[in-house]
């Protein structure tokens, strides 16, 4: 999916998030907990007046109390029922009749609630803010809460951000509340940052006005509520219902190592089934496949993996060529691209496709073959299921006529569909199957008796088709430079990350 905004990293140096409803999902707790509040006083007051009285309802949090202080919160709402209170003392007790008693009461509503429930991070946002600082972006986070660190560390996501203005914050530095711009500038000031090379991140109508007034670059509003026209009425320059629709630019993909943390907890209590591609991945790319042989050390880190949860690799190699590779007991083998899987019997045993295209890809290979025998170094691997050309020692003045040949033969058999990797071209059979389909058909096998969570680690653009069909259902770490576009969610330096995430992972 392409991203409805792009974060330049030229043009921008801060990016300042909004807590509740951008990066923890605590807007509904709080919602909760108002509404609880008021909707108790406001019956108790009607009873004891002998009038009628009207719920706290959705708009009324949106609009009175959404973003801003707590004490500040009460007030609007109050106000906008032609009621007026003292305020207190912010010592008040909870019971009493005060501006400050109903807020501390609303607050003990709501820690209640949090230290009952947990808190659930938004993992779309977790993933940007990575991004942002892998690419050098500062982050900071603000919160109208005083409870902003229990909120973050029952979420998970206590060290995400190395900059925190909260209510503490702006009660201690006497900062107004929203829709001032005071706690935005703050966090950008920490930063480092002008507010015109800085952007505001807010989901209430509040937050997206403060933004707008401090004269930040940009102000995205998240719709979380399905009102996108109220956040852009407010000031925000772009409305997303999600950050999984914001990236940075150029694309950076955040390390895996640096986001182990984030990856556990995504895992959380449920196992993973972990797939593999190999060339690139486990082993590094070599000059000739028969080179790329298994590291004592991965291969050690892999035999203890699989004896804790699933293990499969997905591979474009031929099986046969794959399982003498990978001669480890407990693995589940897909070669060419999961057209040939080997599995334990009680995962379905031994599946092939496209076995009815074997004689014409017999055919493609030896036309293939003769095709570039005058091109030094391109050569034609055998394969049951593909014509895989191999050109990475093919000096460059050859290319042309060896991408000719390539072509002459793709076009003689349209039964079929062309493919390509690192320094590789390939013919497969024209099927709707590729690694995401045969990754989902051993997932669906795995999962039969247990539920897993499901990684799939792999460095080419045939690996892509894999990353994909786990975007909303587990994880793809892409193995090379994080500045790539995929739809990968992380990155891994190199086989030697790979092998020491995998480490990890055991234990």
């Amino acid at each position: 999916m392409t991203p409805t905004f792009a974060i330049d990293r030229g043009a921008i140096d801060a990016v300042v998030f909004d807590m509740d409803g951008v990066v923890t999902r605590t807007a509904v707790v709080h919602a909760a907990a108002w509404k609880r509040l008021f909707d108790d006083y406001l019956e108790k007051r009607a009873a004891a007046s002998g009038g009628e009285w009207r719920p706290f309802d959705d708009e009324d949090y949106r609009v009175y109390v959404d973003g801003k202080p707590r004490y500040d919160g009460v007030r609007s709402f109050l106000a906008s029922r032609d009621i007026v209170l003292p305020d207190g003392e912010p010592a008040d007790p909870p019971d009493r009749e005060t501006v400050c008693g109903l807020g501390n009461r609303k607050n003990g509503y709501f820690i209640a609630e949090v230290e009952r429930h947990g808190v659930e991070p938004f993992e779309t946002t977790v993933r940007l803010v990575r991004c942002l600082q892998e690419a050098g972006i500062g982050t900071a986070i603000i919160s109208a809460s005083e409870n902003a660190t229990l909120i973050l560390g029952a979420a998970g996501v206590g060290a995400l951000f190395p900059v925190q203005v909260d209510g503490l914050v702006a009660r201690e530095l006497g900062l107004p509340g929203k829709p001032d711009p005071a706690v935005f500038l703050e966090a950008a000031r920490r930063l480092g940052a002008e507010p015109d090379r800085a952007i505001v991140v807010e989901d209430a109508l509040s937050g997206v006005e403060a933004g707008r007034r401090g004269g930040f670059a940009h102000v995205i509003g998240v719709d979380r509520t399905g009102d996108p026209d109220g956040l852009r009425r407010s000031g925000a320059d772009v409305v997303v219902p999600d950050l999984g629709d914001v990236t940075v630019e150029p694309p950076t993909l955040p390390s895996a190592v640096t986001c182990a943390a984030d990856i556990a907890r995504r895992i959380g209590t449920v196992r993973p089934a972990v797939f593999l591609d190999y060339d690139g991945t486990l082993t590094p790319i070599v000059a000739r496949p028969e080179m790329a042989t298994l590291p004592d050390e991965t291969a050690t880190v892999l035999r203890e993996l699989a004896g804790r949860c699933p293990v499969a690799i997905l591979s474009g190699r031929d099986l046969t060529d794959l399982r003498g590779m990978v001669p480890l007991d407990g693995l589940v083998y897909a070669g060419s691209h999961g057209f040939d899987v080997d599995a334990p019997e009680e995962l379905g045993g031994r599946v092939r496709r496209g076995e009815e295209f074997a004689d014409v890809i017999a055919a493609a290979r030896a036309r293939l073959r003769e095709a570039v025998a005058p091109i030094p170094e391109a050569w034609v691997e055998e394969k049951a299921f593909a014509v895989t050309l191999h050109f990475r020692q093919v000096a460059e003045r050859h290319l042309p006529a060896l991408h000719a040949a390539f072509d002459d033969v793709a076009r003689a058999f349209p039964d079929l569909r062309r493919s390509g990797g690192k320094k590789v071209l390939e013919l497969r059979p024209n099927l709707d199957w590729d690694k995401g389909r045969a990754l989902l058909m051993l997932l669906e096998r795995i999962d039969r008796d247990e539920k897993h969570f499901p990684l799939f680690i792999g460095d080419d653009e045939t690996d892509e088709d894999a990353f994909a069909v786990l975007i909303g259902r587990g994880i793809g770490i892409r193995v090379g430079s994080p500045h790539v576009v995929s739809a990968a969610e992380y990155s891994l330096a190199d086989t030697d990350e790979v092998a020491r995430f995998l480490a990890g992972l055991v234990r």
